[in-house]
């Protein structure tokens, strides 16, 4: 464990790839501040501006070379960051992953994961929609090259069982509405759109069936959570959203290293925050927990 001075307050580093206009990484980086403040523990909290590896892996090792009693990191991409985590632990650093990376955490010498399988999460969402009788669907995918979210489109696909067409877009809004709408009027068979993130992807998606008008006609899921993608739920514009409380994910790694720093205390094995599938008969339940940034 990092040894710090009894009379300093401890200082842990949180390094993710969210990036700062994504609505789904404000509620985790609620979760670390909240944890702080809680805790006692001076926090900073860290990101690139766009999904960026070679920045990502940067801001670790500027990280590791402020030798702080923890380090936090979402596994994006375990290909281009773990020569990074590595060197964090090589240099006594006690390390927590946190949201992606869930398979790759312990060979890299993390202490351990806090998060959700993506491909057990994504085949649950695949085998919802299956039973809500999809046979052609959609995976939105806005980070594709993100391990985590690729995760979830092969999970939703092996779930679903159907076929399923990628549909690469990115972090703007009228982009992803675009191309979605431009993959329905491509295709009139479709009939299951799967998004890997509320806000991102899965809102401007429920613009663009809108736009085709095949509101009711399409099932759309979405994996995280937004008040808006809520709201359409509860209004039965949209059929679930896969919950995986990301507020913890934030939370949660920051409560642990700073009882790691003073009493040397650690949970023995990962936490699951996920997944949960928010029907519309839970939906209404959380609407306000999320225009507040927790859920």
């Amino acid at each position: 464990m990092q040894s710090q001075a009894q009379s300093q307050t401890p200082r842990i580093i949180v390094v993710t790839h969210g990036q700062a206009n994504d609505p789904f990484w404000s509620v985790v980086k609620n979760g670390v501040t909240a944890a702080a403040k809680e805790t006692g523990v001076q926090v900073d909290y860290r990101a690139p501006e766009t999904f960026d590896m070679v920045a990502m892996s940067q801001l670790i090792d500027a990280a590791v070379n402020q030798s702080p009693a923890g380090l936090v990191v979402s596994i994006a991409d375990p290909s281009a960051l773990s020569a990074s985590i590595k060197k964090a632990v090589a240099a006594g650093i006690p390390v927590i992953s946190m949201n992606s990376g869930s398979d790759v955490s312990k060979s890299l010498g993390a202490l351990l994961h806090v998060g959700q399988d993506e491909y057990v999460a994504g085949k649950a969402g695949g085998a919802k929609l299956k039973e809500l009788g999809g046979k052609v669907g959609l995976c939105v995918n806005q980070e594709v090259g993100n391990v985590a979210l690729d995760l979830r489109c092969k999970g939703f696909t092996d779930g679903f069982g159907g076929k399923v067409t990628v549909v690469p877009v990115s972090n703007d809004p009228t982009d992803v509405r675009a191309k979605v709408k431009a993959a329905l009027q491509a295709n009139a068979d479709v009939d299951t759109i799967m998004c890997l993130g509320a806000a991102t992807a899965g809102e401007p998606s429920l613009a663009a069936v809108k736009d085709v008008g095949k509101v009711g006609k399409i099932n759309v899921g979405t994996f995280d959570m937004s008040a808006g993608f809520l709201k359409s739920i509860s209004a039965g514009e949209a059929a679930f959203a896969i919950d995986q409380q990301q507020y913890l994910q934030g939370y949660l790694p920051v409560v642990f290293l700073a009882n790691y720093a003073k009493y040397g205390l650690i949970p023995a094995s990962d936490v699951a925050s996920g997944p949960n599938l928010i029907t519309k008969e839970k939906a209404a339940q959380v609407v306000d927990l999320s225009a507040k940034g927790i859920r």
